[in-house]
């Protein structure tokens, strides 16, 4: 077993954009953004880095991604973009790229012998949008009905065909804000359309194999 890096010794490594895909919960995701937070806090402490996204949920299947929440005070955009920019991190290269004034920037980060692909989202921590990425986040670790409706949603979407990882968001960006909002789809719905589509996949697959 490789030993784990130390905040310190931080090393980011390039990114690699890959097809949206579909994994289940990894544990080790958590130590991977505590090592990532401390790196961060360490070099400049006003930052609050939040653990957000499916990989901060237990037991909720995803694309594995890492993402943080990077929360800066009032007049901190430029310093935290510079710290990010200094430990590694990227800009995307992708289509549709978050603006500058509310930056995402991407990165790998490998421990115990797996990569761990990274997104870091810059955020004010006065904005709305912090507030709904933690909502969310603990939205989903409290209910876990929700959790399954959420997971079965993006089942739902990988097995209908979408592969691009920006089309994927988009796509499941609809049950994040009805969430938020108090609506939504039964999470029974949501599974019972998941499991035919999964179904009517597989058969194709089958089918085109004979």
């Amino acid at each position: 077993m490789r030993p784990t890096p130390q905040p310190h010794k931080l090393s980011i490594e390039p990114y690699e954009s890959l097809p949206a895909g579909f994994e289940e919960h990894n544990p080790k995701a958590a130590q991977v953004a505590g090592l990532v937070a401390a790196a961060l806090r360490v070099r400049m402490p006003s930052l609050r880095v939040e653990h957000v996204g499916s990989t901060a949920v237990p037991g909720c299947a995803g694309k594995g991604i890492v993402d943080l929440a990077i929360l800066y005070a009032a007049g901190q955009l430029a310093c935290t973009r510079a710290l990010l920019d200094e430990l590694g991190f990227q800009r995307q290269t992708g289509p549709d790229p978050f603006p500058e004034d509310r930056p995402m920037r991407v990165g790998a980060l490998k421990c115990d012998g797996r990569t761990f692909r990274l997104h870091a989202h810059v955020v004010s921590a006065t904005a709305p949008e912090a507030a709904e990425l933690l909502a969310f986040r603990d939205r989903l670790r409290g209910d876990p009905v929700l959790r399954e409706a959420y997971v079965a949603r993006r089942r739902e979407i990988i097995a209908g065909g979408v592969s691009d990882s920006l089309d994927y968001c988009y796509a499941k960006s609809a049950f994040v804000e009805r969430t938020l909002r108090g609506g939504g789809e039964s999470a029974s719905s949501i599974a019972s359309r998941a499991k035919s589509l999964s179904r009517a996949s597989s058969a194709a697959v089958t089918s085109g194999s004979n």
